[in-house]
């Protein structure tokens, strides 16, 4: 049999037809896959074109479903960044009439036309000394509760602390001498995605990261030798300046230097030496402490927590008030046990962790308890009831019945307590000093007791006696109106009511009228041309002398 002309080998030919074979078989399934997802959808799966291949560009996208009743063009309008326009996101999905869609079906919109607004975060607890510089100003602020911190702001801690809480929920705590740098702080729009990026010159901080709802969402932390890039998670950070330390106790945080960064899961350190180190060290943190637990809930302190000894030098105690987020108790102690006290009432998560002898805090055992203190009314002691005092400034003294408790001294002329004579400070003390000296007269005095912040008790009060002279009534202000006349006199402390004498002489010989007045004015009605003298005394209760007042003269024309 004659050879052709342009002969082809057996084993080529066959490779030409599976060629041909594979193109036909993937361009089916392409085709496939496209109708597939239009009838599950109504939406195309993809807007880019290109010749076969050809190297496309990925663009980052975000998946959103349309909710009940939401049209096509209202999602366009909460969504989408100025300038972008509704048609062009259908062009996007391939969609020829957005007004079939319907709740449930999905739409693709690329990550830069979606609209972003910037999302300030909130000092939610300072203590102690620090300061915030905004962006643009060369003026310090001091850092205090409520701040909002927005993109370029600086905080430095100094001696302080401070707790953060981002527009997502998550949470950064703040140690003494750092210094944090916000770059970046956004939202995009009402999609649950978050921007955040942030710079720590130095200082130590601390981060529970609410679980990023979508690819598009970003938590960074920057330092001078590392990036702490992660999705949903809770680790520290630590610089020097120049090396990096991570502790990662929850999830998986990607660091390293930039460019070469590895993935540190929960239970693990990770470390970068300089700016200059492209290596990351890792090593094994301390195990979780075997503690003793904690009753659920505390209705006295100090409570006892006491863990066994796993050869770590030290441990590190924790404290957080679950509603605020701030550590509102932080001790590095070398024992194995430790003490909870001076907690007010809420719900708190406790935190115990090994600390190995370089300083790095292993995992921790946790817990979480709600504390309820009940305050109770105090035990008076001195002065007795109806006890007589020579001493202006006398001592009290009484006895809490409960734990954990502070008091306060009240001292009032009444005993309805409306207007408080002297007090004194808070204390757990048992025992005060008036914050004043106490003018002669009759008083009545108690103690109030507070636990837990919110829970308050009231002794029964007691009344006592300040021997001496009440002080004289002096008249302040004299009004005339017509034939009438009001008179005004300064107030005395522990007056119970005031004697008015009205005289035709300035000898108070020939008195012409006589009353108690139980307010610091009074009215009379004189008789034109003819002239009168008043004068005042306070009057007490008690056994206390008093003296009249200066007089002073009367006259209507």
């Amino acid at each position: 049999m004659p050879r052709p002309d342009n002969p082809v080998p057996s084993w080529n030919l066959t490779r030409c037809r599976w060629r041909a074979l594979f193109r036909a078989v993937t361009l089916l399934c392409l085709t496939l896959g496209t109708s597939s997802a239009f009838a599950e959808l109504g939406v195309a799966t993809g807007s880019h074109t290109g010749s076969l291949g050809s190297k496309i560009a990925v663009v980052p996208e975000w998946s959103y479903t349309l909710s009940p009743d939401e049209t096509f063009q209202e999602a366009a309008d909460a969504l989408l960044a100025k300038g972008i326009s509704s048609s062009q996101l259908a062009r996007h999905n391939r969609i020829a009439n957005p007004i079939i869609l319907k709740g449930g079906d999905r739409i693709r919109i690329p990550m830069h036309w979606l609209k972003r607004q910037p999302e300030p975060a909130t000092i939610s607890a300072a203590s102690g000394q620090g300061h915030v510089r905004l962006a643009g100003n060369s003026r310090a602020q001091p850092m205090q509760t409520g701040m909002l911190l927005r993109v370029g702001d600086e905080l430095a801690t100094q001696q302080g602390t401070a707790t953060i809480k981002l527009g997502d929920s998550s949470m950064i705590w703040v140690e003494p001498n750092s210094r944090l740098v916000f770059n970046r702080l956004t939202q995009y729009g009402r999609t649950g995605m978050v921007d955040t990026r942030m710079r720590l010159i130095k200082g130590r901080v601390s981060t529970d990261v609410e679980p990023m709802v979508e690819d598009g969402s970003r938590f960074e932390i920057e330092t001078p030798s590392a990036v702490a890039a992660v999705r949903g998670t809770r680790f520290s950070l630590a610089s020097d300046g120049s090396k990096s330390l991570l502790r990662v106790t929850e999830g998986l945080v990607a660091f390293g230097p930039p460019g070469n960064q590895r993935q540190i899961p929960a239970g693990f350190s990770a470390s970068v030496d300089s700016p200059s180190s492209r290596g990351v060290e890792i090593r094994r943190l301390p195990p979780v402490p075997e503690t003793s637990a904690l009753a659920p809930s505390l209705d006295r302190l100090p409570a006892t927590l006491t863990w066994k000894a796993n050869g770590a030098p030290a441990h590190q105690l924790d404290v957080f008030d679950l509603a605020t987020g701030q550590n509102v108790l932080s001790r590095l102690t070398g024992d194995s046990s430790t003490t909870l006290a001076q907690l007010d009432n809420g719900r708190y998560r406790v935190e115990l962790a090994a600390v190995t002898r370089s300083g790095i805090a292993g995992l921790p055992a946790v817990q979480e308890v709600d504390v309820d203190l009940k305050a109770r009314a105090a035990t008076l002691l001195s002065p007795a009831a109806g006890e007589s005092l020579n001493d202006d400034m006398p001592e009290f003294i009484w006895r809490y019945l409960g734990e954990n408790e502070v008091g306060r001294l009240e001292i009032s002329a009444k005993d309805d307590f409306g207007n408080l004579v002297a007090t004194s400070e808070w204390a757990s003390d048992t025992s005060a000093l008036p914050s004043r000296p106490l003018s002669p007269g009759e008083y009545y005095w108690r103690v109030v007791t507070e636990a837990g912040g919110n829970s308050v008790a009231t002794s029964e009060p007691r009344k006592m006696l300040v021997n001496g002279t009440l002080p004289p009534a002096r008249i302040i202000n004299i009004n005339y109106i017509d034939s009438q006349v009001r008179i005004f006199w300064e107030s005395v402390a522990t007056a119970n009511d005031y004697l008015l004498q009205l005289s035709e002489d300035p000898g108070f010989q020939n008195i012409v009228k006589e009353a108690t007045v139980g307010d610091t004015t009074a009215a009379l009605r004189l008789i034109p041309g003819r002239r009168y003298f008043v004068r005042l005394k306070a009057l007490s209760e008690g056994p206390l002398a008093s003296r009249w007042g200066p007089g002073r003269e009367l006259f209507i024309e």
